[in-house]
């Protein structure tokens, strides 16, 4: 799955699918421009 991180508000962020929906509870894992940063993983809240 590929999305784009479309808003960051706190510990909610706020990512767009091109016709895909995540399941509820399901991890992403975000790829940093860095590769030497820290891993980042969400986790599906809410749709």
């Amino acid at each position: 799955m590929k999305g784009k991180i479309i808003q960051v508000m706190g510990p909610v962020v706020d990512v767009e699918f091109d016709g895909y929906l995540p399941e509820i509870n399901e991890a992403i894992n975000v790829v940093l421009a860095d590769a030497n940063a820290d891993r980042l993983v969400l986790e599906v809240a809410a749709h």
